[in-house]
């Protein structure tokens, strides 16, 4: 299996996992509180929120799908999934969020790891 395989069938599962998360910012106060999410929060918050994981997720679909993946595009994917692992840490850290959330926001960290591995790789060839 080649590197742009992999890395296509991370974006693939990402984008599916990020509609799953969408749901837990989205109704905070049943499936997200399941999760471990803090609640009540103002529709506003979790509604846009919400919005912006189903848009990265439509963008990790969108960039697995392209003949050439844009490595611009992978760059901010990877700032976006480890800036949300690091936010949720620094809540966790100061007794804001149920560590749960910490380790299902792991899974970002990983990608984010796959998605930098990829650069790094690519760049090499």
């Amino acid at each position: 299996m080649d590197r742009n395989q992999i890395m296509r069938r991370a974006l693939w599962t990402t984008a599916f996992l990020n509609l799953g998360g969408a749901a837990l910012f989205a109704f905070p106060d049943s499936v997200g509180r399941l999760a471990g999410m803090p609640a009540p929060a103002p529709r506003l918050y979790t509604s846009f929120l919400a919005f912006i994981v189903v848009m990265f997720g439509v963008t990790y679909a969108w960039l697995a799908r392209q003949p050439r993946i844009d490595r611009a595009v992978v760059t901010l994917s990877a700032i976006g999934k480890a800036g949300f692992f690091f936010v949720a840490f620094s809540c966790w850290l100061l007794g804001d969020l149920a560590g749960k959330v910490v380790l299902a926001a792991s899974g970002d960290l990983l990608f984010a790891s796959i998605f930098v591995w990829w650069l790094v790789v690519s760049a090499e060839v």
